[in-house]
């Protein structure tokens, strides 16, 4: 039991807390704001000093954390940069294997050359040439040796042996190349043979008088049976002439229009056309095309009859058919000239 002071003591100092308390919720302007203001700022000095101090050591976990995701994140982003890279490189390369494969089905289709699609999967010499390939074609797809090799843009080579899977290819700039050629637009023949250049040929003219010019566009004269070449195919275009004609020296500079060094898809002639595609075969595109003169009223009909003699018709758009001798008037002579036959 406590004694009666004690109670006294007790009651007082509860009634003093209370009076405190009431003040201080009535207007916190009790006899302690002063120093719980004080204390305020002094425990507010004590944590912003203790943050400051401590605040490194407490932030390092979540610094660490970051960083391991932003490490994360970056590996992310690299592996997709990656990946993306990847299959653009692929659908480059996709790309211009369709466009290479294009291209070369336009020559088939307009020359009527039948073929076995390749690619090639190396490159260097071979034997005693200088300038061959390999494709991934062999006798197991129907290929042969010397069977003409082309590309979308003109004769490529030719093949020199085979393997079950692969074929070997002597380029047409092989300085051991040689290969009958014709100017598109004079007809007139001569040899074709490599330099050992892959940007250069030589075009020996078997008539020395003949007209060749810078610009002319040359194609394959054709061998016996297609093979090693198969006719119509473009070769190249005329660069530079050297000699003056009628000496026995001339020569035609030529620029192959297959580019041997940028070789991706080719093909290999296994059929070649049973008619001459003359130069039909030359890319439209192309001043070098050569481009069918109009006839005069008439011809159209004469073009359609046989001749006496029993020739048959004339099937190449680049030459018209001779017409007979008519009267035709001064602009029609004057602007196409035709050949004539006599009566």
């Amino acid at each position: 039991m406590l004694s009666r002071r004690t109670r006294i003591v007790l009651a007082v100092l509860v009634v003093a807390s209370l009076t405190f308390v009431i003040l201080d919720l009535r207007g916190g302007q009790g006899p302690f704001a002063s120093v719980r203001t004080v204390a305020a700022n002094v425990l507010g000095g004590l944590e912003r000093v203790a943050a400051t101090v401590f605040s490194p050591i407490t932030g390092a976990g979540g610094w660490w954390s970051d960083m391991r995701d932003q490490a994360a994140q970056i590996d992310t982003l690299q592996e997709e940069n990656s990946r993306l890279q990847s299959d653009l490189q692929t659908l480059t390369g996709d790309k211009a294997r369709a466009d290479a494969l294009d291209a070369l089905l336009r020559v088939s289709s307009v020359g009527k050359y039948r073929f076995v699609p390749a690619e090639v999967i190396a490159v260097g010499p071979a034997q005693d040439f200088s300038w061959t390939i390999t494709i991934d074609a062999g006798r197991n797809d129907g290929i042969e040796q010397d069977m003409t090799v082309i590309n979308g843009d003109g004769l490529v080579g030719r093949v020199l042996k085979t393997t079950a899977s692969t074929s070997t290819v002597v380029l047409i700039v092989d300085s051991s190349s040689a290969v009958g050629g014709r100017v598109a637009t004079t007809e007139e023949i001569g040899i074709v043979a490599g330099t050992g250049r892959q940007d250069s040929l030589e075009f020996q003219l078997l008539d020395p008088m003949a007209d060749v010019r810078k610009g002319d566009a040359l194609v394959t004269f054709g061998s016996k049976g297609g093979r090693p070449y198969a006719p119509g195919l473009p070769i190249g275009e005329v660069v530079d002439v050297s000699g003056a004609p009628g000496q026995l020296t001339r020569v035609a500079t030529v620029r192959p229009f297959a580019d041997v060094s940028q070789l991706s898809v080719v093909g290999v002639v296994t059929r070649p056309p049973r008619e001459d595609p003359r130069d039909s075969v030359l890319p439209k595109s192309s001043a070098l095309a050569v481009t069918p003169s109009p006839a005069p009223l008439g011809a159209a009909a004469d073009q359609a009859t046989p001749s006496p003699s029993g020739a048959p018709e004339q099937e190449t758009a680049a030459t018209p058919a001779p017409t007979k001798k008519k009267k035709a008037s001064t602009t029609e002579t004057a602007a196409t000239p035709v050949p004539e036959t006599g009566n």
